[in-house]
């Protein structure tokens, strides 16, 4: 019988079987709940409640990511998810020169305080929970998005949800870096102990192996990366006095989901029983909690098409499914139109009611992890385990994912994966639907959500009146402060949250920790 091979290299079989399966298999599957956690984190899964069902949204200015917030949380929608723009993603204002042509284009404009309440104007924050996909001013938007729950009377305690906060991913991936690796580790530290203390419920961190995926990462490579960088926070934290079990409870992850279903569950259930593995006997926690692998799902924007993208829809669905089966905390499934601009607001509902009928129409919700003991799925998982291991251990050769990032083995490796993908495609050994096979002769036409040009220049406008209404001089002694921390010990979170109270901009605040630990320029250390 013909074989072909999963996305991470491995043949699949046509056939397996009972000889397929690990003579241990009791052992590395345990009861859902339970260490190693390969069935789910949780005993009772989805047959108690589904997933959290969040939509990714944010776009030109706050009030109108607020509308679409408002939008979908009529539609049903349990959790936000933010998107921001670049500038604001690289810790710059919308008015600095480098900012231009890109205020509001891939995100919502974040400048200050005042953008922030506008954001959530109307949206309860002890009633929502919130990701936001910011990394290297992560910090910076939390507090923000703290003040701004505290202006609602909705104390630190009270307020859940997520930020990405995953610099490391950023040089191997993505590139949105601002600090150095060792400052953006101490940040990163700063932030597991500030949230600690303030914010407890708060995810300090979701380290990303979505982003990797997406640049062309295999599913054994997007978890051996991820937990990788994983294992570097946790010594970070460790090395910066904080306990294992204080913080590790904290700490998610952001995955994809691709189309290859049968793969990317057995990837979701290797990565789980890998981290519980390394927590446990790396690590020596002893918290159940600080063992468990919990994620954010996102489906594979990378495999949506411009040419017949109403095909995007059964993709959406697909990679959904794939998701849930492989035991997901939360889930965003990307809008059909997406790879062609940001999606409209038929094309986010239509996205949402996918997620809605998985949960709602399907039977998937009625039983624990039903791959479990499938001849096909339990070897695929061991497969994909011990790839993800060897992988990770080259990490460990280079001495751990910093110095391994310095030496561009992570992004060398997903490169070299991406072009034997696309390669794939342009030979044709690869099908990609609309594309390189089954092509429509003339596509329908498609009106595209476009965002206003005038945002950037309202947004300076906002910003002028801003520094002429605070009160600079507390400005400039409160990002003194920051600067005297950031050269000192003590934790930053605390003085860059007194200077963005203080109206202080998120590109001021940004320029201050710049001006102590420098920037990273990747030319220097490959």
């Amino acid at each position: 019988m013909s074989e072909r091979l999963s996305e991470s290299g491995q043949p699949i079989k046509s056939v397996y079987g009972a000889p397929d399966l690990p003579e241990d298999l009791s052992e590395r599957l345990g009861a859902p709940g339970e260490y190693p956690f390969t069935r789910g984190v949780y005993p009772t899964m989805y047959t108690g409640k589904p997933w959290t069902m969040r939509q990714y949204a944010g776009f030109g200015t706050a009030r109108e990511s607020n509308e679409r917030y408002h939008s979908l949380v009529a539609a049903g929608t349990g959790g936000l998810s933010v998107a921001f723009d670049l500038p604001t993603q690289m810790g710059f204002d919308s008015d600095e020169p480098i900012a231009h042509g890109e205020v509001g284009k891939v995100g919502v404009a974040i400048d200050s305080i005042e953008d922030m309440r506008l954001l959530f104007d109307g949206i309860p924050l002890d009633q929502v929970s919130t990701s936001m996909t910011i990394n290297a001013p992560a910090s910076v938007l939390l507090l923000l998005y703290q003040l701004v729950a505290e202006e609602q009377g909705v104390p630190g305690s009270k307020i859940t949800g997520t930020i990405q906060n995953d610099v490391l991913k950023e040089y191997i991936a993505r590139g949105t870096y601002i600090y150095p690796p060792a400052p953006s580790l101490r940040l990163v530290s700063d932030t597991f102990a500030y949230c600690r203390n303030e914010i407890p419920k708060w995810n300090t961190i979701s380290i990303s192996g979505y982003h990797m995926a997406e640049a062309g990462a295999t599913p054994a490579q997007e978890i051996a990366f991820t937990l990788a960088d994983g294992i570097a926070y946790v010594r970070a934290a460790i090395e910066a006095g904080l306990v294992v079990d204080e913080f590790a409870p904290r700490l998610s992850f952001f995955f994809v989901s691709r189309t290859t279903l049968l793969e990317e569950v057995a990837k979701f259930r290797a990565a789980r029983r890998i981290w519980a593995d390394v927590m446990k006997n790396t690590f020596g926690a002893t918290n159940p909690k600080s063992m468990m692998l919990r994620f954010h799902t996102q489906t594979a924007g990378v495999q949506l098409t411009a040419q017949q993208p109403e095909v995007n829809l059964v993709r959406v669905a697909v990679q959904g499914l794939a998701a849930v089966l492989g035991g997901t905390q939360s889930l965003h499934t990307n809008s059909y139109d997406e790879a062609i601009a940001l999606p409209t607001v038929k094309a986010a509902t239509l996205a949402l009611r996918t997620q809605q009928v998985l949960a709602y129409e399907t039977d998937i919700t009625a039983t624990v992890d039903p791959f479990a003991g499938s001849y096909a799925v339990e070897a695929l998982t061991d497969e994909v385990e011990h790839a993800a291991r060897e992988l990770m251990e080259q990490v460990e050769k280079r001495g751990g994912a910093v110095a391994a990032i310095e030496q561009g083995y992570q992004k060398n490796e997903i490169e070299n994966s991406a072009y034997a993908v696309l390669k794939g495609i342009e030979d044709g050994s690869r099908t990609v639907v609309g594309v390189n096979r089954f092509r429509a002769e003339q596509e329908d036409r498609y009106e595209p959500l476009r965002v206003d040009p005038s945002i950037e220049a309202d947004q300076a406008a906002r910003l002028a009146t801003l520094r002429a209404d605070r009160d600079n001089a507390e400005v400039t002694r409160c990002l003194d402060a920051v600067k005297a921390a950031a050269q000192g010990t003590d934790n930053v979170l605390y003085p860059l949250k007194e200077a963005l109270r203080a109206r202080a901009t998120v590109g001021e605040v940004c320029h201050a920790l710049r001006a102590v630990w420098g920037v990273y320029r990747p030319a220097d250390a490959f």
